[in-house]
């Protein structure tokens, strides 16, 4: 009898370091790129920390911390280490030949989950737009060294699991031809606010700090199926659907992508396109996972980049998973609590977009 062996992919092991800037929450910091870890697919052995004060420009840590870093994967060996920071080529060299070590910066960490997560043609555009940005700008240094960890996960992931040729003609001009695809696309979309203007069709976007349950409630809110998971930027697409409100009025509905703290501007100029559905909204629902215990801080993220974006300060903060708290929380104006279990939320959230939008 022939054995069946089941090929199981192996999970990467990593290693975060987090340079600390004393302004800043650590805590709060720890459990973001954490969050980001899981969600590229990568099992987070343990946290190193830094103060920014003992900045070194060639490696970002001290030389201590990179010795006490080099003994811990002696004894521990690891695919890869994040660095909780915006590094250059060089550094992303330096610290990757003083390690031995695959190294993953924030912006790259970021991108890679987008990678995992674009499934539309319009997504896969963006994704790699981002992707060739970010390589253009670090191509010197990491020049001939795409091959030393192998072309395999995090970091390594594209539209197609294509392997990213470093070359800067190639890039350039595939950059060119990308940003011209995202005019397309904005042009697309500039044409269909002029006509729901002109059909006086209002338009609702879902907005707020990644995987705070956007997708959860747009699927209740239309009784669609759309992908929704435990996950940072799970959903990654734009989608727009119908929703009817009483009296036979309706209002087009759009689930979109996440915010995070420190946007990196690669995204935010590559999903420009994107972004634009936010940015020519009547209507924001700001949705927040209240059970989060840095649900303030997230709220203040989101609104920092709604106001970058020029977006309507016509904004409704759904507190959701209010069923998974743990003690009363204040409800500001303008501010609803939801849970998706309860039923009556819809009709009720309903209700409320109506009055805010006529």
């Amino acid at each position: 009898m022939k054995q069946i062996h089941e090929n199981k992919e192996e999970v990467e092991k990593a290693i975060i370091f987090c340079p600390i800037n004393k302004d800043e929450d650590k805590e709060y910091q720890f459990a973001e790129i954490s969050r980001l870890c899981f969600s590229a697919g990568l099992e987070v052995v343990k946290i190193f920390s830094q103060s920014l004060d003992a900045f070194n420009r060639r490696t970002i840590m001290g030389s201590g911390k990179l010795e006490e870093i080099k003994a811990f994967l002696t004894e521990n060996p690891c695919d890869c280490l994040v660095v909780d920071f915006q590094l250059t080529g060089s550094q992303l060299r330096n610290i990757s030949d003083e390690l031995g070590v695959k190294v993953l910066d924030r912006i790259l960490l970021i991108i890679d989950i987008f990678a995992l997560n674009a499934k539309s043609s319009e997504g896969k555009i963006e994704v790699k737009l981002a992707q060739n940005r970010y390589l253009l700008t670090r191509l010197s240094s990491l020049q001939g060294s795409a091959g030393r960890f192998g072309g395999k996960g995090a970091g390594m992931r594209g539209p197609g699991e294509t392997k990213l040729e470093l070359d800067r003609r190639k890039l350039e001009k595939e950059i060119v031809s990308l940003q011209g695809e995202i005019e397309k696309i904005k042009n697309s979309r500039r044409q269909n606010k002029i006509l729901r203007e002109k059909n006086n069709i209002k338009s609702v976007v879902l907005g707020g700090y990644t995987n705070a349950g956007k997708s959860s409630i747009f699927n209740m809110l239309t009784k669609e199926n759309i992908y929704a998971d435990d996950k940072l930027f799970a959903t990654l697409d734009t989608t727009s659907r119908r929703l009817f409100l009483d009296d036979g009025q309706y209002c087009l509905l759009t689930d979109t992508v996440g915010f995070i703290s420190k946007l990196p501007h690669e995204l935010v100029e590559s999903f420009s396109s994107t972004l634009e559905e936010v940015k020519n909204a009547d209507l924001i629902l700001h949705v927040v996972d209240a059970s989060d215990a840095f649900y303030k801080k997230n709220i203040e993220i989101t609104n920092e980049i709604l106001d970058e974006l020029g977006a309507t300060k016509n904004r409704l903060v759904i507190l959701n998973k209010s069923d998974l708290l743990n003690k009363p929380i204040e409800v500001k104006q303008n501010e609803v609590l939801f849970n998706i279990k309860n039923k009556k939320n819809a009709e009720n959230l309903k209700k409320v977009i109506k009055n805010l939008l006529f």
